[in-house]
Formats: structure tokens, sequence, C-alpha cells
């Protein structure tokens, strides 16, 4: 087992990371930016590590300069959370080859499937289901219209090397693909550093929907089932739970072994995500593998009482899984939504600035990620996710309940939250019939300025009253039909995970 492990992270996955480390006996090294410099993450590691600057770019993507420290001060691997170097494969290559243990999968794993072209090739080859699609030669698209016109529009131009929306464009007629392609292009390679682009066709108003896998040394691979991330806002999920409304046992039982496959057939270790959509007829398809853990693992964790980070360090020393396919059973309904600090009445603009009460809801069934608390800064340097809050509930409808009674008493002020939007999304009667789709939020632009049902004065106050009366309880009221999570997993103010994993 490793003695050290670095966080090549911040805020609130940074914190979550260390907290599984430390219940392992594992000390937890964070870095840290200057803008950073008393952030929540800091405080929560056993030691922290300053990176010079501000930026990004000046800091967390500073592969090297996060190599150096963890060589410097004798960490044993590195943990890169998600985003900024986790599906970064020279940076997992230069750990290995420096022999700092990179806690994902391989770098050709990495590099195999950060290519969508030669991901959806590798995808037909294990058998599982694409949407039809042509990548041409090289570069060379001077065929696009053909093709297109075979597949039929509407279409999707993709970037081979993309990810959330960029480089990607609809296009509904003939005329408007090659100039679609050329902008698709020049998105591409200012953001990726490869201009290659793709055809795929549009499949209209789908369901997006994602395999949790897991994959040791040992050849062994299992799936945790799925998640349903829908409600996504310019490409980019807020809502999540698990299960999905519109996944059967039967269709569950066949995405999951189709997710399996591939990774079996790409000898994938660690944690990934097989990413899918599905159609209006029951179809799904492939769309992509992501190869590190995932925003939203926490409602794979809750269904499933399973700590995926515990299980990805002990694959990385080495350790089989510790259970089989057959082993693993999903329990009851977890839902997670994505606190950000962004002005929903004005078009999602960042919001900025000190948070002057920082107030979350507290009780059984409800687990909170948070990177922040009153007195941290919220900078324009980094994405505006301050936390995730999760519930469990032993249906889908106790778990909306709960999460609007925790949503109503979610009080954050000095900075702009859509937490109110959040409220509205949850409660809308299509969202809680489970009729769900990536265009969701696009065709529902009210719920960005309706007003809340009640003035945000008025609950912002009910919850800080709430939490100052509940603080030292065991629980907070909680709406009728409240069913217990297993006791490891009950969980008041930060979540703990449960023993034995």
């Amino acid at each position: 087992m490793f003695n050290k492990i670095l966080i090549a992270n911040r805020g609130e996955i940074a914190v979550r990371i260390a907290q599984t480390l430390q219940e392992m006996g594992i000390a937890a090294a964070v870095v840290y930016s200057d803008a950073d410099r008393d952030a929540v993450h800091v405080g929560a590691a056993d030691e922290a590590y300053r990176l010079e600057g501000n930026t990004a770019a000046e800091t967390y993507l500073r592969g090297d300069r996060i190599i150096e420290i963890a060589k410097q001060y004798s960490a044993d691997a590195i943990h890169p959370g998600y985003g900024f170097l986790s599906e970064n494969a020279a940076f997992a290559a230069n750990c290995r080859d420096t022999g700092i243990v990179f806690i994902g999968p391989s770098p050709e794993a990495i590099r195999a499937m950060g290519d969508k072209i030669l991901a959806k090739q590798t995808a037909m080859g294990a058998g599982v289901p694409v949407v039809p699609g042509w990548a041409g030669t090289s570069n060379d698209l001077r065929d696009a219209p053909r093709e297109a016109n075979r597949m039929g529009y509407p279409v999707l131009i993709k970037a081979a090397a993309g990810g959330g929306g960029k480089g990607m464009r609809l296009v509904r007629q003939d005329g408007e693909l090659e100039a679609a392609i050329e902008s698709a292009r020049r998105e591409a390679g200012s953001a990726f550093g490869d201009s290659r682009v793709f055809i795929e066709k549009y499949i209209d108003r789908p369901r997006h929907i994602e395999i949790q896998i897991l994959g040791d040394r040992h050849g062994n691979v299992v799936h945790l089932f799925e998640r349903e991330c829908s409600i996504q806002r310019r490409h980019q999920k807020i809502v999540e739970e698990s299960p999905s409304p519109a996944v059967s046992d039967s269709l569950r039982a066949t995405m999951g072994s189709a997710a399996a496959r591939l990774a079996k057939t790409m000898g994938y270790t660690n944690a990934g995500t097989v990413e899918f959509i599905l159609d209006q007829m029951g179809q799904f398809y492939f769309l992509e593998v992501n190869t590190r853990l995932q925003v939203e693992h926490p409602v794979t964790e809750l269904v499933t009482r399973q700590d995926l980070v515990a299980i990805q360090i002990r694959i990385a020393t080495g350790e089989a899984l510790p259970f089989s396919q057959n082993d693993l059973r999903q329990t009851g309904h977890a839902l997670e939504c994505r606190i950000c600090a962004e002005d929903a009445a004005r078009g999602f603009v960042p919001s900025i600035g000190e948070i002057q009460v920082y107030s979350p809801p507290v009780g059984r069934d409800i687990r909170l990620d948070s990177g922040v608390t009153t007195g941290s800064r919220v900078s324009v340097y980094y994405d505006p996710m301050l936390a995730k809050l999760i519930v469990w509930g032993a249906t889908r409808d106790e778990s909306i309940r709960r999460m609007v009674w925790a949503l109503e008493r979610f009080a954050v002020l000095g900075v702009t939250t859509n937490i109110d939007y959040l409220r509205r999304v949850v409660l809308h009667p299509e969202f809680r019939a489970g009729r769900l789709h990536t265009h969701f939020l696009d065709e529902h632009p009210n719920l960005s300025d309706e007003p809340a049902d009640v003035p945000s004065d008025a609950w912002i106050a009910a919850a800080v009253a709430e939490t100052m009366k509940n603080n030292g309880r065991a629980t907070a009221t909680e709406p009728a039909d409240r069913h217990a999570a297993p006791d490891p997993w009950q969980t008041v103010g930060p979540w703990r995970q449960g023993a034995g994993v």
C-alpha cells in the first residue's frame, strides 16, 4: 500500500480524494495555486505544496512541476482527479517514466480513447453499436457531402480529439456543410491542437447514459451499472442520477456487458466510463470512453455502496478487484446536482467574490462534496462549480423530494448560485416523469428566468435558521417517507464512506 499520494487537483474532488486516503491510512498531499492559498482542499490535506501562479496553465496543468513536487516530497503515486491532467497521456507516461504511479489507466489507453475516431473503431471491433458516421481519410473531407447525404441530414461534425462540445457543429442541410466543417476544424485546432473532424448521423432528442467500469491488472473487468446525465447545459452535465428511469433490467445488462467487453478488448485498467446515447426507440450507441473518475461518480457510490477512489488506489497497487460482476447490486436511487457560482437569469455568467455565508443542508441520506466554505473566494481562474449535492432515496420519487428539500435549505450568500435553478429543474413535471433528453434545458428556457416560488431571502433565512437549530443534532427534519440507507453511509455534514472497502 502507498504511504503518500499527491492529489494533482483542487476544490471538491481534492477534498473528496483526501478523505478516502486518510481513512485508508495514506498521507494526502495536495498542490495549490496562489489563488487557492486559503482553499478548503489545502486545509483538508496532510501536506500542501505551492504552485507559483494563478491560472490553470501556470499551476494545475504544469505536469512537470507536479511530478517534481511528488519526487521531492516522496509521494508514491499521483491521483489526478478529473479535468486538468487526468486524461493527459503524456503526463501519465511521464509519471511512469519517473517511477511514480499514475492512478488511472495506462498512457496507451488514454491516448487511444482520446482520439474519437480510433475509439469508435475500437468499439466496432468489440461488437459495440456505434452511431453511423464517416471520418474520411486523414483530414481530407472532400467526399463529406456525399457521405452526409448517404447518412441523411441532420448530421453532427465532431472533433476527433474533442470534448465539452468544442469543435462540434449541427448541420441540417447540404449547403451548410462546408462552412460548418471549416468552423469546426478551426475551433478544434485552437482547443485541442488537433484540427481533425469527423461526421456522425445526428440522433434527435437522445438520452445520455454512461456505464461505470473498473478493470484490474489481472484481466478482471466489471461494470457498476448506469448513470443518466441527460440534463446538460451547453454540453455540460448539471444533474445526474442512477439508475436511469429509461433503462430496463434487460437493457442495463446489455449495455453493461457491451461496456465491459470494450474495456476487456482494450485491456483497460482502473476506473473509467463508457458513454452511450440512447435513442427514442431504445437503441444505444457508443459515444466515447472517459479514462478517469467522473464528476458524477458519487451517485454510483451511493447505489452500489462502493468507494470508487479506494478501489482505484487498490487497483493501482496491483490488487485484484474485490468483487465479481455477480456480487454487485444497485440499491435505491441517487440524484446529484452541481452547485455552481453562476447567474441563471443573466445567461449563466460566472459569479465571483467572497462567500459570506455557506450553509449547506445536513441530514440522513444527504451527501455533500464541497470545495468551499464561508470566507472562501470564488475567482475567475477556475470552473465555477462549488460543490455537488447528492441524495439517496429508496425510490426515484423519494430522492427527488429529498433533493428539493435539500436545495431549499442550501444557503449561499456573497455570490450568485444556480441552486434555485436546479430546484426548478428537478421539480419540473417532465423531469419528475423521467421524460429526459439532452436538449431538455433548451426546450425549457423559462427555467432560467422563472421567479422562485418562495422569495430567495425567505428560504435563505430559513436555511440558516434550520442549520443553526440542528447544529450538533444527528439529523435535520426531512420529508415524509424517509428510508434509511445502510448504516456505514448515513451522513451528517461532510460525507464519510463506510469501512471495509
